[in-house]
């Protein structure tokens, strides 16, 4: 198997998230681990992907599923152990395989020394310095201090005993820390440099667009321009928390860091931005990706495809990069669900109902996702897959409310199930424990009735499965490495039809009626049955140019 190892290698990846709680097992306590992935690796080079992003495996509390840190250098017992990090990086390149790690920069655990510390030392103190920690309003000052909304709902200020009140964009849990101090700074460039140290190929930055506040005296109201949805961007400009320009001084800093190591290495940006500014996290000399939540969130139609396309290329391109592309992620209803619902479904209100109103319609949400993958599969840049979608993973609207682990549930007075729909752990076999996730009965998440059939067992080797599709495509797609040209073509009504590079057409018929192939091209690979030398609606089909139809 042929892996790019050149320096650029980043450029046009796939990368499959690993969402480390519900991804393998090893040890029968129904929590992922780095062991458990590390058993699984064969999966994913087989699969045909480039890299792994791994989400969050260190020390934790775990009041967000490990995004609440409390040792950024350190492997979470339920998790492993540094000796199982270093097998696990050891096994991925053996593989071919690039490893990608989330660094947490916003926010540590409450649990944190220096947080602990904080709270010891009191008003004033120096350790206080290193979080936003500021004095109340109002005469008694029982007032927070700005009207700034965590998103994970209420208020992103919380009282400690001695009267202050700290900010935590997230879960009280979660403070954030102050990027204005020094200790903040040096303490991450030490910790790129231990993962880096140790083999890690590249970061994801977790809530990039957060780091930088403006805490000048006395802190601006925002009067509801932070109420977004996690991942979108802010109202207006000039925000006292979001995408604030001084960020950007933070990775100029860590690029320097990436690109002292031989060969160089890279970090993606998580920032819920303007689609004007997101390029800016990806210039020559700051972060080489930026998560493109805008095509994440495109309905399915055609010209809304297309538009946040040129949109996204043309942004991308205006610095030099090129875009990423992304269906799901651990943060989000999964893309078949999505696309099963009505356009402009209520997600939160779907997920409140156990996802019964409106009822779903697998079968279209399938065909979709299907046709969805051999789109974002033709697109120049980097895809990235979440884990399952393989499988063709639905959401899981309808867990218990008493196994409910997010902390959105709670902190919006169960009003609000969160994520964990998208993030119950996966099946590797037909039937036994946990469905192949590990040895244990059980799952920190349960996993729903039927997915047996859903688990790689049940589909390696199965025509038409959605985990062959998915290797066919990225087989396929490896001929198209370096070729970053991009030209659409004339389409019919109803149909978005592009050429990559020389070699590739594309075509996605969104009409209700079948759209007969054009003359001469070649069909190379369809993401559903073809009718008659026709592609039915919800379909995507990959085609060789006619003789002579050059590029």
């Amino acid at each position: 198997m042929t892996h790019s190892t050149t320096a650029d290698w980043w450029r046009d990846p796939v990368v499959y998230q690993i969402y480390v709680p519900s991804f393998a097992d090893s040890d029968g306590d129904g929590i992922g681990d780095l062991r458990g992935i590390t058993d699984r690796l064969d999966h994913l080079a087989d699969l045909g992907v480039d890299a792994v992003w791994l989400t969050p495996f260190y020390r934790s509390p775990w009041a967000d599923a490990g995004y609440d840190v409390s040792d950024h250098r350190a492997v979470d017992p339920r998790h492993g152990t540094l000796r199982d990090a270093e097998a696990l990086l050891e096994r991925a390149h053996a593989l071919g395989l690039k490893v990608i790690v989330d660094i947490v920069p916003n926010h540590c655990s409450d649990r944190h020394p220096w947080f602990v510390e904080a709270l010891a030392a009191g008003p004033g103190s120096e350790a206080r310095s290193r979080f936003v920690f500021r004095d109340g309003r109002g005469p008694d000052g029982g007032l927070p201090p700005a009207d700034w909304q965590s998103k994970f709902g209420g208020s992103a200020w919380t009282r400690v005993p001695d009267g202050q009140w700290y900010m935590h964009i997230f879960a009280a849990e979660q403070p954030d820390l102050n990027w204005e101090h020094p200790d903040v700074i040096a303490d991450f460039e030490k910790t790129l440099r231990f993962w880096l140290d140790l083999g890690v190929d590249g970061f994801r930055v977790d809530v990039a667009h957060g780091l930088r506040k403006d805490l000048t005296p006395p802190l601006r109201d925002t009067h509801g321009r932070d109420s977004a949805p996690l991942n979108a961007p802010p109202e207006g400009e000039d925000h006292p928390f979001w995408d604030r320009t001084e960020v950007h001084e933070v990775y100029r800093a860590w690029r320097k860091v990436l690109d002292a190591y031989e060969p160089p290495r890279i970090a993606v940006a998580e920032a819920g931005v303007s689609a004007r500014r997101l390029p800016l996290y990806t210039r020559p000399d700051e972060l080489h990706q930026a998560f493109n939540f805008f095509y994440l969130r495109c309905p399915w139609d055609g010209p809304a495809f297309r538009e946040v396309i040129d949109s996204s290329l043309a942004a991308a391109r205006s610095v030099g990069a090129l875009p990423t592309w992304v269906l799901s992620n651990h943060d989000v209803v999964r893309h078949v669900s999505r696309y099963a619902l009505p356009p402009g479904t209520d997600l939160p209100a779907w997920l409140a109902a156990d996802g019964r109103d409106p009822e779903p319609d697998g079968a279209t949400g399938e065909r979709r996702a299907r046709a969805a993958a051999l789109l974002t599969l033709a697109l120049p840049g980097t895809a990235y897959l979440y884990q399952g979608e393989e499988l063709g993973l639905p959401e899981v609207p309808d867990l218990p409310r008493e196994v409910l682990r997010d902390p959105m549930w709670e902190r919006t007075g169960r009003a609000v199930k969160g994520r964990d729909g998208c993030r119950v752990p996966i099946p590797w076999s037909r039937s036994g424990p946990s469905l192949g996730f590990g040895p244990g009965a059980a799952s920190w998440l349960p996993q729903p009735a039927g997915w047996g059939e859903r688990s790689v067992e049940a589909q390696r080797g199965r025509p038409g499965s959605f985990l062959e599709l998915y290797r066919a495509a990225l087989a396929l797609r490896r001929r198209l490495r370096g070729a970053e040209a991009f030209a659409w073509l004339p389409a019919r009504a109803g149909e978005l039809a592009f050429r990559r590079g020389g070699d590739l057409l594309c075509r996605v018929n969104f009409a209700p009626e079948p759209l007969p192939l054009p003359a001469g091209e070649r069909v190379l690979l369809a993401s559903g049955p073809l009718a008659g030398g026709a592609v039915p609606r919800d379909t995507a089909v990959w085609l060789a140019p006619a003789p002579g139809d050059g590029a």
